[in-house]
């Protein structure tokens, strides 16, 4: 199996510099960029299997070239941010990351972290048989949906999370057990972010959204992908 690439984009030196390292060291191929402007055309031209992004940068800021990058593309992004303030780490979810990691932080958790999401997004044989209820289909193999015959662009951690809601129609699943499923026990992340997750998804697959037909909240537990239209 090939090393997998990771762009790292911040415009600290020393953070570029050790990150770096340390990826090397542990096997992964590494592309570096110091500004969102240099990190989006970078990203185009050499299709990275995960990005590492910092929030805030000169010339064009991380939540930005997210917004750029998106229009195009789902490779996995992994925000890098000094913000304590949970509407920062909100926005960069909403506008597609998969995951957060505030600063400062272990290299060794950034590391778990990256395996992490590589892992669950391509190291997992996916399901050969599309998974269909009601007329959601979401096949795992070509990591396509389809609502009503019309294609859906989902991010990663959106189609997984789907996924794992398509898997056990009916079924209540806490926000704990959805970070599991999609993302694996050594993600560590926040019961906040499955919300984040869910609402980006109803905007993009719910007639309503503001009254679903698909995924319910079940106040107080979690949520669950309706079994039948009713």
């Amino acid at each position: 199996m090939s090393p997998k690439t990771v762009l790292i984009v911040d415009d600290e030196e020393q953070l570029l510099t050790v990150v770096n390292a340390y990826l090397l060291q542990n096997g992964f191929r590494v592309l570096t960029a110091r500004n969102g402007r240099e990190a989006l055309s970078l990203a185009l031209q050499k299709s990275p299997d995960l990005i590492l992004l910092d929030v805030m940068m000169p010339e064009m800021d991380g939540l930005e070239f997210l917004r750029r990058y998106r229009e195009d593309c789902h490779t996995p992004v992994i925000l890098l941010t000094a913000r304590v303030d949970e509407s920062d780490k909100v926005v960069g979810l909403e506008l597609g990351a998969d995951d957060y990691v505030t600063k400062p932080f272990s290299p060794r958790e950034l590391i778990a972290r990256v395996r992490a999401v590589l892992r669950r997004h391509g190291q997992n044989e996916p399901e050969t048989t599309p998974l269909q209820v009601q007329d959601v289909v979401l096949d795992q193999v070509f990591h396509t949906v389809e609502v009503g015959g019309q294609s859906i662009d989902l991010t990663p951690s959106e189609f997984d999370l789907l996924a794992a809601l398509m898997t056990a129609p009916g079924r209540v699943f806490t926000r704990m057990e959805l970070l599991d499923r999609a993302q694996g026990t050594a993600h560590g992340g926040c019961e906040r972010t499955v919300d984040v997750h869910v609402k980006n998804m109803r905007t993009k697959i719910e007639p309503v959204p503001k009254n679903p037909r698909y995924i319910e909240t079940v106040y107080g537990v979690g949520y669950r992908f309706t079994s039948s239209d009713s």
